[in-house]
């Protein structure tokens, strides 16, 4: 019987006598198996490759080595049958070979046989598209991983190895959410290299798996759960946000009620944590972070943009659960008012996939954006229910400015208790946590060529010689501040 909903509609289009039907997916052996069940016992099941020809063998015309010959053989054969065809996104680029399957698709619907093309990239030509049923074959679902995970437990307790296989109810469903987004034969193999490097399942080590296939997309950039919210001074409301919610993901939320987290979109003035916010929320969750440039979304061929969008997004669900970080999303998605008229509707187009996908997906992605200039933003992003929440985040008060200075003198070897924060936090008023980061590093410039120890004094120099952001974009601050007021949760 079929295993899921994706084996179910395979199952309803082949029962349907739909004549060829398209299945996009990696993984040959697992869908085959999968066809095997779905076809058993009523028909039987030929495969056919380029190097192997159709197997089992017709008992006429040897192998039916070529794709021409394949297709005389389904149209000859007289058995209730499903015929694999694979990698034919290749094949079906051929005139004769559209043709041959054009002729067949009338004797197909009126017989008992199917053919199931299987490929990892969708290729269709125009003249087939009315005749072909398109399938995207899921990658494996929690279960299917779980059954894998407990096979290898058992083969390894059988086994006597030497590794640690014994898991909690909790430990389990970490490693099978770090898994999800593989291919069986990915994860088998990442299980295995776990036991291997740290002889036992280690979600770090899954992790890195997944940095793989965001790589190889282009689109996406990886960035490893290294920042802390220990090293982001201020945003108490926000932390406390992103800690209630930190087990969220978590079947037993499911059981409980509670839907998987959106995303939260962050506003506020430039070097108050915003991005160092995003990537913090990767650490504390235990997810990996991706970053999507929107820059490399628009691209200069016509009409890849709009799959490029595409394909950043469906690359973010195969890994999910994931962080998906997008950094000044505003300056993405300023020319959506004007796009008809500026770039033939390209950026709306684009921006259109975008908030749809936000306000529509179900995979667990949470979405982490940051923006400084609201004026820029498309008011459709600012709707309820494309995000969970937003989070205003202002030039940080004293107290948060004193806490600011201590993580970044303890980031720099220093005590923070040998020197005055107390002054320190008063006389920066109106720095953003950036620029006390750079009155930090500057003040070590200072007392470094005198191989000396940077003083208070120092760090005083650096930040009254310093002319703050909130002076120098007074206006704008004060805009953003009154309009955040009523429209944003204030982050601390």
């Amino acid at each position: 019987m079929p295993k899921s909903k994706v084996d179910i509609e395979i199952s309803t289009l082949i029962r349907a006598r739909y004549p060829i039907v398209y299945v996009v997916s990696w993984e040959e052996h697992r869908v085959e198996d999968a066809l095997r069940r779905i076809a058993n016992p009523g028909k039987k099941v030929y495969t056919w490759s380029i190097t192997q020809g159709v197997q089992p063998s017709p008992s006429y015309g040897g192998q039916a080595l070529t794709i021409l010959a394949a297709l005389e053989f389904v149209e000859k054969c007289d058995e209730s049958a499903v015929f694999i065809f694979k990698d034919m996104h290749s094949a079906i680029a051929d005139s004769i070979v559209i043709r041959r399957l054009r002729d067949l698709v009338s004797s197909l619907k009126s017989s008992r046989k199917t053919i199931v093309m299987l490929s990892p990239v969708l290729r269709l030509p125009p003249e087939l598209e009315k005749d072909i049923a398109v399938v995207d074959y899921n990658l494996p679902l929690y279960d299917e991983l779980g059954e894998l995970l407990d096979v290898i437990i058992d083969k390894m307790t059988r086994d006597g190895a030497d590794v640690n296989v014994n898991l909690k109810s909790d430990e389990r469903e970490k490693v099978i959410k770090a898994a999800q987004g593989l291919t069986l034969t990915e994860a088998e193999n990442v299980f295995a290299r776990s036991l291997v490097e740290k002889r036992a399942f280690d979600v770090g080590v899954i992790l890195k798996e997944k940095e793989q296939i965001v790589r190889k997309s282009g689109l996406l950039e990886y960035y490893p759960a290294e920042e802390k919210f220990s090293d982001v001074g201020g945003l108490d409301i926000l932390k406390d946000w992103l800690a209630k919610r930190g087990s969220s993901f978590t079947q037993r939320a499911r059981d409980y009620g509670l839907p998987e987290p959106k995303g939260i979109l962050l506003l506020g003035v430039q070097g108050c944590g915003k991005s160092l916010s995003a990537k913090a929320v990767g650490s504390l969750w235990n997810l990996p972070i991706l970053r999507l440039d929107v820059g490399k979304i628009f691209s200069g061929i016509v009409g890849s943009s709009e799959q490029n969008v595409r394909r950043a997004i469906q690359v973010a669900e195969s890994v999910a659960p994931v962080v998906l970080w997008m950094d000044e999303m505003e300056k993405g998605f300023a020319g959506v008012q004007s796009s008809p008229l500026s770039d033939a509707g390209t950026t709306s187009r684009v921006f259109g996939t975008f908030i749809t996908w936000l306000q529509e997906k179900t995979a667990p992605v949470f979405v982490v954006a940051t923006a400084n200039d609201i004026s820029q933003l498309p008011p459709e992003l600012l709707r309820k229910g494309r995000f969970d929440e937003i989070f205003f985040v202002d030039l940080p008060s004293e107290a948060e400015r004193g806490d600011i200075f201590r993580i970044h003198l303890a980031k720099r070897k220093r005590d923070p208790n040998a020197y005055d924060i107390d002054s320190l936090a008063a006389e920066s008023a109106g720095f953003s946590g950036a620029e006390i980061e750079q009155a930090v590093v500057s003040a070590l410039f200072d007392a470094f060529p005198d191989s000396r120890e940077v003083s208070n004094d120092d760090i005083l120099n650096a930040v009254r010689s310093a002319v703050p952001i909130s002076v120098t974009m007074a206006e704008q601050i004060a805009y953003i501040r009154d309009w955040a007021q009523k429209r944003a949760r204030a982050a601390s």
